[in-house]
């Protein structure tokens, strides 16, 4: 019988190429809906396919670059974005 890791996951972690972040989804939609942005439109300004920002606003995590590039097209910075 395997043992799980219940430990909870960091907001950053080491992936392939890079490191990975967690962009908490109910801070994301705030701020689309803040903007009154669409994920269309944010994908149109961040050049990320809205296949991954969907995939972010369901809660699955993505490099620091594509983190970074919704934080530019959100005009806000990474850490307002993040798990806490």
């Amino acid at each position: 019988m395997k043992m799980r890791n219940t430990k909870k996951r960091n907001t950053q972690s080491s992936i392939e190429g890079g490191i990975s972040l967690r962009i908490d989804r109910i801070k994301l939609v705030a701020e689309l809906t803040r903007q009154d942005m669409t994920q269309k439109r944010l994908a149109e300004l961040s050049g990320v396919s809205r296949t991954t920002i969907n995939y972010i606003k369901s809660g699955k995590s993505c490099t620091d670059e594509i983190g970074h590039k919704i934080a530019k097209a959100l005009n806000v910075p990474i850490e307002q974005l993040l798990e806490n």
